[in-house]
């Protein structure tokens, strides 16, 4: 991961509303973007909340015009920006989503492998177990909150090559220790990067912890936000740094 600056956006979604959130992810992106960020991850289903009753009617496509602001603005900051969102899935329930909008325009999509316990009432399972990027010549791997509590899901990213494991999550207080030391074992046993991105508030009725984090190959916590709120979570070569958004 050398040379490459790297961000959680703690953000907060307004359930549903994609419009609303598209605005304040561009609010996010610009902040990144004043601060060098090359690489930034927002929580799962961040463009719409986790609504899973609600999803299948605002469901995007990869090349939703709803989404090009954030195609446009991830391009001028030349910047890789992963979103989450539900996903359009024709004849069938949709998708939870990682959308990938890439600097040169290019748009590509993972879809949540492992499910929570109740999501397949609302939602597909995506059949891809892991999705693999290179960013500025690191590798980097996708996964969506359930994923994460999977060890196979990221050994499977190491396997493949993974540099930088990173989920989009919605952690609440009584879970975070357990799915935050997970997440650090991953680090330490597959010798690679970890970023988690959690939500800023409460959605769908589960209280967020905040506290998106990100640990070093080997397990060492590098930075983790202090708690709920708006903030950036940042790491490079040289440690990490929080960023509060107004």
């Amino acid at each position: 991961m050398a040379g490459l600056r790297y961000a959680a956006a703690q953000s907060a979604s307004v359930p549903l509303d994609i419009a609303a959130n598209v605005k304040r992810h561009l609010a996010f992106i610009d902040a990144a973007s004043e601060a060098g960020v090359q690489l930034l991850v927002f929580p799962e289903l961040s463009l719409s909340g986790y609504e899973l009753p609600g999803m299948a009617a605002c469901a995007l496509k990869a090349d939703d015009d709803r989404l090009a602001p954030l195609r446009e603005r991830a391009a001028c900051a030349n910047m890789t920006v992963v979103v989450g969102a539900p996903l359009a899935n024709a004849g069938a329930l949709p998708g939870i989503g990682a959308i990938t909008l890439h600097p040169d325009g290019r748009t590509s999509v993972y879809r949540k492998h492992f499910l929570h316990a109740g999501e397949e009432q609302h939602v597909t399972a995506g059949s891809a177990i892991s999705q693999l990027h290179d960013v500025r010549g690191t590798k980097v791997a996708l996964a969506i909150c359930a994923d994460t509590g999977q060890q196979q899901h990221a050994h499977a990213a190491a396997v493949a090559g993974a540099e930088l494991y990173v989920a989009g999550s919605l952690i609440s207080a009584g879970g975070y220790d357990k799915d935050t030391g997970q997440l650090a074992g991953y680090a330490k046993l597959f010798g690679m990067g970890v970023l988690m991105a959690n939500h800023a508030h409460a959605s769908g009725g589960y209280e967020s912890a905040g506290r998106s984090a990100i640990w070093a190959c080997g397990g060492e916590l590098v930075i983790a936000a202090p708690g709920p709120g708006e903030m950036l979570a940042i790491a490079d070569d040289n440690g990490g740094r929080i960023v509060a958004l107004a």
